[in-house]
């Protein structure tokens, strides 16, 4: 598969739109940062900078090619942005090259975001030339451009591509119309001005076209990142009497809203309200609800000091806060969702979740251990062995630094954790034999205990 850019929000997280650059920021592959490394060394030298482009490219495969475009595309740093034409034109020469709308309008909106208009319209100019026998193909390109541009930050470029767009379908087919609507609202929503987008909307009403829920959804996030909340109820309000239920994605949006706000007492009646609708949450929602407690963010920046359990944290947070983490944790399945659990291993897998999940995660994981083991009896399973996975930190702003692994390491030396570092191939985990880790959490549980216990029943 070509480059893929993600042209959907990004529910649930609150993120600034960054109207300088593109919002998209892609990890670079070692070969990449090798690349890089000895283009900075080149000191500005162009002539060496595309040779070495030009051998990287042929030594590399599809996808580490492509990933290293997609990087300078996204890329703050001017040189290295400026590298990203001539990685493309290497790239559109290599034998497994197939012509992508998506990555040629990044291409031409990352040419516009550094000034270079002229190429760009060569570019779009080219990219029309090629498809203008194929309708429905050149309706996506403009798609794609709006797309783009919008990721860019460039106003402009999303109107302009939306007339383009809109001649090309003046007598054309009805689906391709509605997805013209659908970028165009996406775009609009992306640059910060859902009124327009709401324009849009009732533009599509008249010629017929229902608004699904990912067009409520991005007007809803918009207002939300503007905070404008009002305006974003009303969209809400709106959305449920077209038809549409309230569902996890959407009240990620709203938590992430109100939290981006400091709306916490919202917060809580909103996740009230999910749970009276049976919306069930998901990591994303504990991320967004956890993000925006100031007390806990300021504690996880001394873990030395974090409370241990849940009690403990509740009683040393705002009250409002402790409403949060309470509310999360009362009959959420998403503990048991990321727990595997049977004779083998008892593995909870913390991939995805933000430094604040992670941490109540591990809370709540330890009181259901706890639960389990302290049950007794034949009918409790013991794993052979439990595992926390916390991963490498190959997503960490730090390449290779977990901070959720530091959390996890912090917690286990100060509650006595027989779980250690696992070895060789498993260096992202805690690993624990399943009695050791039950005796850990239980320690009146033990076989000794049990087995006088036993005695004294047999006594009385």
């Amino acid at each position: 598969m070509l480059l893929q850019f993600s042209v959907s929000l990004k529910w649930g997280n609150h993120h600034h739109h960054n109207q300088s650059s593109a919002a998209i920021i892609c990890s670079l592959s070692k070969k990449g940062q090798r690349l890089l490394s000895s283009i900075d060394s080149a000191s500005g030298d162009s002539a060496i900078s595309h040779r070495l482009i030009r051998k990287f490219v042929a030594s590399s495969s599809k996808s580490i090619a492509l990933n290293t475009l997609s990087h300078l595309l996204s890329s703050d740093i001017r040189h290295h942005s400026s590298l990203a034409l001539p990685m493309y034109e290497w790239i559109t020469e290599a034998s497994w090259f197939k012509w992508n709308p998506k990555l040629v309008s990044n291409v031409i909106a990352s040419l516009e975001n550094q000034g270079q208009f002229d190429v760009s319209e060569k570019l779009i100019s080219d990219s029309v030339q090629k498809l203008e026998s194929q309708e429905r193909e050149l309706a996506l390109f403009y798609c794609n451009l709006i797309n783009s541009y919008s990721k860019y930050g460039s106003k402009k470029g999303v109107f302009d591509s939306y007339s383009r767009l809109k001649k090309l379908l003046l007598s054309g087919s009805s689906s391709l119309n509605r997805q013209a609507y659908e970028s165009m609202i996406n775009g609009l929503c992306t640059l910060d001005l859902p009124h327009d987008a709401e324009e849009i909307m009732e533009k599509m009403r008249l010629e017929g076209f229902k608004p699904s829920d990912f067009e409520f959804r991005s007007v809803v996030l918009a207002y939300g990142r503007l905070g404008l909340l009002n305006e974003m109820r009303r969209v809400l309000d709106q959305m449920e009497n077209s038809g549409y239920t309230l569902d996890t994605i959407s009240s990620n949006i709203v938590l992430s809203s109100y939290g981006a706000n400091r709306e916490l007492s919202e917060m809580v009646l909103w996740i009230k309200k999910m749970k009276n609708s049976n919306v069930p949450f998901s990591v994303r929602t504990y991320n967004s609800v956890l993000n925006s407690c100031p007390t806990i963010m300021a504690m996880l920046k001394e873990p030395k000091f974090l409370p241990l359990s849940i009690e403990d944290l509740i009683d040393n947070v705002k009250k409002v806060e402790g409403m949060l983490v309470q509310e999360l944790i009362d009959g959420s399945s998403v503990l048991l969702e990321n727990l595997k659990w049977d004779a083998l291993e008892g593995k909870l897998d913390l991939h995805g979740m933000h430094l604040g999940t992670a941490y109540v995660i591990l809370l709540e994981w330890m009181d259901v251990l706890k639960s389990r083991f302290g049950g007794g009896g034949d009918s409790v399973v013991i794993p052979a062995k439990i595992r926390v996975v916390c991963g490498l930190g190959k997503h960490s702003s730090v390449i290779g630094k977990s901070p959720i692994k530091a959390l996890v390491s912090e917690m286990m030396v100060r509650l006595n954790s027989p779980m250690r570092i696992g070895r060789k191939n498993d260096v992202g985990s805690f690993v624990g034999k399943g009695k050791a880790v039950r005796d850990w959490l239980c320690p009146v549980v033990t076989n000794e205990t049990l087995a006088r216990l036993s005695a004294t029943r047999a006594l009385e």
